[in-house]
């Protein structure tokens, strides 16, 4: 593919705001409006407690994000030599509100004079508009929690907004235009006064206009991400929150949204509580789920959704959750996100994750990168995800970090319910591309003490290759022919595993769960060319 035609097939699904509103963003470099702060407006009623997330402050300058701890004073608020993402968290201060905050007071403080004093206005990561906007909605709930900006950090707090009021992220929309309209609204109530209810009059219209496009029928997110998911649930749960807290009407459709959002979350979590990981996904960015659910409780949400049926299709989002006694099945038989902003997708169409006994058994890679370099590409790429490539080719053209061109679309999905299990059957064309046209079929079949996941790739093509990443504490032994095996399983369980139709291999693969960790993991693997069929099937019972 040359890179003329890459570009085309990654722009051409872009809105026009997309295209021009680059060019405004990167030309528009407003002057920092240093006026006085609006006075503050007192809430009516008590602020309900956020979602809390784990410490990330752990000294008076001590930081750990994304598994990694560094001094303030070692490289400042802006060290070049630091991954961006790593700065981004930097400037947000999550920990204004987390876990035992409050023992952390004095820090914080500290903190927040040294931000003002050492981040002049306008300049340097923390100024740009995405950490802005999570800077601003937590500073707020922070004060709205009890606590005291001082003077200099409330005048700071004004100059913050009006600079993202003026660098809106237009062209990147999603959930980065998501949360600069929320801070907007944050600072609209917060403060009284003319400016302030501009800000919350710019703010929900964005909100008013992005909720019904971001959060699908089923209740997902539109990027399909389960980890920018719950950060999204997190978004609209605190906008209730501060609807509550100053006696203000929101609209029925928020609540409504928060509740679907809530069932869709809780369909999309393993056993053990925590996401699956489909797409850019890494558990301990949001919130814990069970944590988000304490948070939807105390504002009167409820998921409607709180007992889960045994095979459930999200069908808005494009998921299906099957369980049976000790399994469950998470399957990805989904779009990979809006087509013009693919940004957070993996080439992982028809991939899957299955948990037993509790335990998560196979898994995708995960994301531990973000921006650009070898990792990132190969955690986006289809081998990294437990599905089949074919030709060695990803099914979606992922690129850059962040794009996509030619994407894998599913179809022919059927689902079938018995007394005997679930049946799940779907194909995608993400290789029609490729001479000879392939296209990937795959059926799980899940009863009672078994799975089975049937390809089949049909069309002209060289070998395709399924994999099945192994949860690292999963254990493996393979039988002396290499068509059979055992996996060991938490406890006494164990699971009798045997590939069919193609030849069978055990590689080294890397699981991903959290951004910084990278854990040796292995793979089962099938090559199969032709007509054949590659199956992998999987045989358990409970023990005596």
């Amino acid at each position: 593919m040359t890179a003329a035609s890459r570009y085309w097939h990654t722009l051409r699904h872009l809105k026009p705001v997309q295209i021009y509103g680059r060019a405004w963003f990167r030309l528009r470099r407003p002057t920092p409006d240093l006026r006085p702060a609006p006075l503050r407006r007192a809430p009516a009623a008590p602020w309900v407690q956020p979602a809390r997330r784990q410490p990330s402050l752990l000294g008076p300058q001590c930081f750990r994000f994304l598994n990694a701890t560094r001094e303030l004073d070692e490289g400042g608020w802006d060290d070049p030599a630091v991954e961006k993402l790593w700065r981004y968290h930097l400037h947000y201060f999550d920990d204004l509100n987390a876990w035992d905050g409050s023992s952390r007071r004095d820090w914080h403080e500290l903190l927040l004079m040294r931000w003002v004093a050492e981040n002049p206005p306008g300049s340097g990561t923390g100024w740009e508009p995405y950490p802005t906007s999570l800077r601003i909605a937590n500073w707020i709930k922070w004060a709205l929690a009890g606590n005291a900006l001082s003077p200099d950090c409330l005048h700071s707090l004004a100059v913050q907004v009006r600079q993202l009021e003026r660098r809106l992220e237009w062209h990147l929309l999603g959930n980065h235009l998501f949360a600069n309209a929320k801070a907007l609204v944050f600072a609209g109530f917060f403060f009284t006064g003319e400016e302030a209810q501009r800000w919350r009059a710019s703010g929900m219209n964005i909100l008013q206009q992005q909720l019904p496009e971001q959060i699908l029928a089923d209740g997902g997110h539109f990027e399909r991400s389960t980890m920018y998911h719950a950060l999204a649930l997190e978004d609209v749960l605190d906008l209730i929150n501060l609807h509550v807290a100053y006696g203000e009407v929101l609209p029925n459709t928020w609540r409504e949204a928060g509740t679907r959002m809530l069932g869709w979350l809780q369909a999309m979590c393993h056993p053990d509580g925590e996401i699956a990981l489909f797409n850019d996904a890494a558990i301990g960015i949001a919130p814990a789920p069970a944590e988000l659910a304490r948070y939807a409780k105390d504002l009167g949400l409820v998921s409607a959704d709180s007992s889960l049926t045994h095979l459930r299709h999200l069908d808005g989002s494009g998921y299906v959750r099957a369980e049976v006694s000790d399994a469950v099945l998470l399957a990805d038989v989904a779009p990979i996100g809006p087509d013009y902003l693919p940004g957070h997708a993996h080439a992982d169409t028809l991939s899957f994750e299955l948990s037993l006994f509790g335990q998560r058994l196979i898994v995708n890679g995960g994301t531990s990168r973000y921006g650009l370099g070898s990792e990132r590409e190969a955690e986006r790429g289809t081998p990294a995800h437990s599905t089949v490539t074919v030709d060695g080719q990803d099914s979606s053209e992922v690129w850059s970090g962040f794009r996509v061109a030619r994407r894998a679309r599913p179809f022919d999905l059927h689902l079938e319910q018995t007394r005997e299990g679930h049946r799940v059957t779907c194909a995608h064309d993400g290789y029609t591309r490729l001479p000879g046209r392939p296209v990937h079929r795959r059926e799980w079949h899940l009863r009672p003490g078994s799975l089975s996941v049937t390809d089949r790739v049909e069309g002209g093509y060289g070998e395709a290759q399924a994999r099945y990443h192994l949860h690292p504490d999963v254990g493996c032994d393979v039988d002396a022919d290499g068509s059979g095996g055992t996996l060991r399983v938490s406890g006494s369980h164990s699971v009798r595993w045997e590939l069919s139709g193609g030849e069978a291999g055990l590689e080294a693969s890397v699981y991903c769960p959290e951004f910084g960790r990278r854990v040796p993991t292995r793979c089962l693997t099938i090559a199969f060319r032709g007509a054949a069929e590659a199956r992998l099937s999987l045989a358990w019972h409970a023990p005596g």
